[in-house]
């Protein structure tokens, strides 16, 4: 009896352990967000579902950049275009499960602190805001640096850099940051050491073959950098995708203001991938698959492409129209 009751304990624990193993498994998320700058809109997709359900709900912003969400707060954050701040939508979940079509800001940051925001990168409880130049704010490019609290977003410290920005991506305590209006990209390293003011990048190089760049994102479990090329603004054409692959030994041997040629690179051009104005760029490195916001090309398409493997015209694994679509993020829970 010994021996069956220890037997019994055993299988009840297993079948316990199963049964929260398999909740675990259930609950895993690959959560991809998006915002638009002309439909007041955001979107919400859990991919891990069976059948996975795309949630549009409309927010306080008009036009909103730089979109993120964090699973554990279950709040979408958006750098708002319209009213010039860090706005947070809680409660993401229970209004997509509820069939909800609108979400409530919850906190903001100040309105005084920024205008003509391009992008954010996040980082723990921080937020960096790229501020791209314009007459609004002086023709001033800053990165600004938050701090998530409960009851809002508190600005730590603000930079000032020398270069147009748009993209930018943070990997540990470095900064990596789109150069606008050219082919290169640039790093701060240490950035959130610095003391607030003027700064200068450590080091700015260029990607051969590449007109402008926008999106960048950066797999530290791959070492791999993703980069969009818009080309011409006017065109809806002639964007592309640009993987750079042991990007860390590849940054490390281009020397300053120089050149990463087309050997390092994979290329994905062409009429085949609806790539015009790729303006952001997201890439989980589970699937090995990345997600592009597409804002030329048919009015704004969310586009999904395979593992790139070669330099090709690729078509999309998926094609999704949305209007004015501008920001991507995706996040493995």
């Amino acid at each position: 009896m010994k021996n069956l009751f220890i037997s019994c304990a055993v299988l009840i624990l297993s079948l316990s352990s199963c049964s929260n193993d398999d909740k675990e498994m259930k609950d895993k998320e690959l959560v991809l967000v998006t915002s638009s700058n002309t439909s007041g809109k955001v979107t919400y997709v859990n991919l891990e579902e069976p059948s996975p359900m795309v949630q549009s709900f409309t927010i306080a912003s008009l036009d909103a950049e730089g979109i993120s969400y964090d699973p554990d707060t279950d709040n979408i954050i958006v750098a708002s275009r319209t009213n010039n701040r860090l706005e947070s939508y809680s409660d993401v979940k229970t209004a997509a499960a509820s069939g909800a079509l609108a979400l409530t800001a919850s906190v903001s940051s100040s309105n005084l602190d920024f205008t003509n925001a391009r992008e954010t990168a996040v980082a723990g409880d921080k937020i960096v805001v790229a501020q791209d130049q314009l007459a609004s704010n002086g023709m001033v490019n800053k990165l600004f640096v938050y701090q998530k609290t409960t009851s809002g977003f508190t600005l730590l410290k603000s930079y000032t850099v020398d270069f147009k920005l748009w993209g930018i991506h943070m990997d540990g305590n470095d900064l990596y940051a789109v150069v606008d209006l050219t082919s290169d990209i640039a790093v701060f390293k240490n950035f959130m050491n610095n003391p607030s003011g003027n700064i200068a990048a450590t080091k700015r190089v260029s990607i051969e073959g590449l007109v402008r760049t926008h999106g960048i994102t950066y797999s530290a479990k791959e070492d791999l950098m993703v980069l969009t090329d818009v080309g011409s603004a006017t065109s809806d054409s002639d964007g592309g995708l640009v993987y750079i692959k042991n990007f860390t030994s590849v940054f490390a041997s281009t020397a300053n203001m120089g050149t990463i040629s087309t050997g390092n690179q994979i290329r994905i051009y062409g009429p085949n991938s609806q790539l015009g104005n790729p303006v952001d760029v997201a890439y989980d490195d589970k699937t090995k698959m990345t997600y592009v916001a597409e804002r030329l090309n048919g009015g704004g398409k969310v586009l999904t492409f395979a593992k790139a493997t070669m330099s090709a015209d690729a078509n999309p694994l998926s094609v999704r129209t949305e209007a004015g679509v501008t920001s991507i993020f995706i996040i493995r829970n």
